[in-house]
């Protein structure tokens, strides 16, 4: 693993029901350093956004858990390892599919697409002391190989994109390289630039879409993301919100 610290610890489990509550788990009950990495091929239970389930082929996908110690941050500032994940995700996937033909985006507040299909997911969850950030667990899926998906999901991987299998032991060792690059901008405080790249590659910016809101299917511009992670949004009118994940929906 060519990285200072993210993934140098690696643990590989064969099968386990998420790799998030396993990190969780080691966490509470054992010293673990910064950068370890939980991984397995068959996650049987992994957690998605609204206690919804990750589902994942056994053996043909990517999904694991990176367990890092963001002292530095301010409480508010939590969202920024929401982007930070999302940019790395990005940028492995630009890496490995040719993103000058195939568009890249990243879907508020935790899903990655991939010609306008999921391809990654995100979870984190963080751990709080004394009114400080102690420790924080960031759960990626990313679909790999998987080449058959429920039609409800919306759902795609680097296999159908690119017609060819990956190995996703060098998925996950580009994946640390590129979450390591992020984390380490933000630990030297470079908020700003997280912040523009993240919203440079955010699906909808700008644009006019339609949403689920308050149970109504209305239309909104998403005109950018605060500090916390709430989405900045106007409709028709030019009157601005500021909503969370469980007020509002894509429908894309």
């Amino acid at each position: 693993m060519q990285t200072l610290f993210i993934g140098k610890n690696l643990i590989f489990l064969p099968h386990v029901q998420s790799t998030n509550s396993y990190a969780i788990d080691l966490l509470k009950n054992v010293k673990l350093p910064e950068g370890t990495v939980v991984h397995t091929l068959d996650q049987t239970l992994g957690k998605g956004q609204r206690g919804a389930v990750w589902a994942s082929e056994s053996g043909q996908n990517l999904t694991a858990s990176f367990v890092l110690k963001p002292h530095f941050l301010e409480l508010d500032q939590q969202f920024f390892l929401y982007q930070i994940a999302a940019l790395a995700c990005y940028d492995t996937i630009a890496e490995l599919v040719n993103s000058s033909q195939i568009d890249i985006k990243i879907k508020w507040p935790n899903d990655i697409l991939l010609a306008h299909k999921k391809v990654a997911g995100i979870l984190i969850e963080n751990a709080i002391q004394h009114n400080q950030m102690y420790w924080s667990v960031i759960g990626i899926g990313l679909n790999v190989n998987q080449t058959r998906f429920p039609p409800e999901l919306k759902a795609s991987s680097l296999k159908l994109v690119r017609d060819e299998s990956f190995e996703i032991q060098s998925v996950l060792t580009l994946l640390c390289k590129h979450l390591e690059k992020h984390y380490i901008a933000l630990l030297n405080s470079k908020f700003d630039e997280i912040q523009t790249s993240y919203l440079e590659k955010l699906f909808g910016l700008n644009e006019f879409h339609k949403y689920e809101y308050q149970t109504e299917i209305k239309v909104f511009k998403l005109t950018g993301i605060h500090k916390n992670g709430l989405l900045m949004i106007e409709d028709e009118l030019g009157e601005a919100l500021v909503v969370d994940v469980k007020e509002l929906k894509l429908i894309y």
